[in-house]
């Protein structure tokens, strides 16, 4: 047993933790039968034709747009594990969800290529296939806009993480043949914007996947169904959806989304442009704003930390402002490039302090202050946040966005 696992099972062993336990308002067992209590409330046995959750269960994504839908968010305070079911994954970046016939969707694969080629949606079904959990993260997650919010689905909900089902890129490219001077591609996409974006070849040639299925099922329509591309750790936007068409190519295309957008405007007047990676990053999801603590005693802390360069190594998790750190317990598995759940057993003694947390992957990248990011990147950046974010606990056992 690691000493994280023995140190928190003799918290909960203790009688400290016990007595947090009974302040926290669990009832004892004793004197309690089910005859003589609620009795369960028999449905006449209908079955939906598709799995619906239980109408006691309210978790749902937030819809966002001016006018118009633009994108949702996932409700990190309410999921469990590192998997995001299907229907709660977050989504950005649409005029509209086209609606595709998979058999009469093609991907074509052209340009600097010896054999331009065109699969549908079946022969790539047919190709062999790799299953992999990543999550996808939208790059203006947690930036000035966004760390205002109150809830952790505001602040944090545009990243998700799935198992995403497909063909590694590198397999379609080599039997097109790539021709010597290419150095980039240019993938598009077929919703009424056609989002495109510039992938580094050496990118697309070690573990990018032509996805078609994610959850076990197939990619539902505002995840790009039939056809997307999953492009590990890296930012959102270039995991091109609906995907149509890759053209291989000898620099990137320089187009609207890693121009006028997606670059970061740095404080001396330049720009960092192709930021792909997504850095390290956590965020405490329990408790977190919106939450009510029932009163002082035993809590476990609970949150999702990731890293788009490798696994995350450590996470640590301060219950006083950041006076002092521990150590967080990872709950397995940690993979790379996904979301790794952390714990902590907490006994909240009633006093206002603040939450927070901070991670650190297996590259050595950790996550910094918002000072310390801000002294770097200055105050008008949008995208790549990641830095610490607390939240509030108030003595009546509310919980508030400590950056509002």
């Amino acid at each position: 047993m690691s000493p994280q696992k023995a140190g928190r099972r003799k918290f909960l062993q203790g009688s400290v933790a016990l007595a947090g336990l009974a302040a926290g308002g669990v009832r004892p067992l004793s004197g309690q039968s089910q005859s003589d209590g609620e009795t369960e409330n028999l449905s006449a046995g209908f079955v939906s034709a598709v799995g619906e959750p239980s109408r006691f269960e309210t978790k749902r994504r937030i819809w966002t747009g001016s006018g118009r839908v633009t994108s949702s968010l996932t409700p990190l305070q309410d999921l469990r594990g590192i998997i995001t079911p299907s229907s709660l994954h977050f989504e950005r970046h649409h005029a509209q969800v086209p609606e595709i016939d998979p058999r009469q969707h093609h991907l074509l694969i052209h340009g600097l290529v010896d054999r331009p080629l065109i699969f549908t949606v079946e022969d790539l079904q047919r190709l062999p296939s790799e299953s992999r959990i990543h999550f996808v993260e939208c790059s203006g997650n947690s930036n000035p806009g966004r760390r205002v919010s109150a809830t952790v689905q505001g602040t944090h909900g545009m990243t998700s993480c799935s198992e995403w089902t497909g063909v590694p890129l590198a397999l379609l490219l080599r039997e097109a043949g790539v021709r010597p001077g290419a150095s980039w591609l240019v993938a598009e996409g077929a919703d009424e914007v056609k989002m495109t974006r510039s992938v580094p070849l050496t990118k697309a040639m070690d573990d990018v996947l032509v996805a078609y299925g994610q959850n076990g099922e197939a990619l539902r329509p505002e995840q790009g169904y039939p056809l997307r591309l999953l492009i590990p750790g890296w930012e959102g936007n270039i995991n091109v959806k609906w995907l149509r068409q890759i053209k291989v190519v000898d620099q990137p295309y320089m187009t609207r989304e890693e121009t006028s957008k997606y670059s970061d405007l740095l404080p001396d007047g330049r720009a960092r442009q192709f930021t792909f990676e997504m850095d390290p990053k956590s965020v405490i999801t329990f408790p977190s704003g919106g939450h009510q603590l029932r009163g002082p005693g035993f809590y476990e802390i609970q949150g999702l930390a990731w890293s788009g360069r490798g696994s995350i190594r450590s996470v640590e998790v301060s219950t006083d402002g950041g006076v002092t750190w521990a150590s967080a317990e990872l709950q397995q598995p940690v993979l790379r490039m996904a979301h790794t759940r952390f714990r902590l057993a907490w006994n909240w003694d009633g006093r206002e302090t603040l939450l927070q947390s901070r991670c650190t992957d297996d590259q050595g990248g950790y996550q910094p202050t918002l000072d310390e990011m801000l002294r770097v990147r200055g105050a008008s950046y949008n995208y790549h946040a990641s830095h610490i974010h607390p939240w509030r606990i108030h003595p009546d056992g509310s919980v508030q966005n400590a950056l509002a």
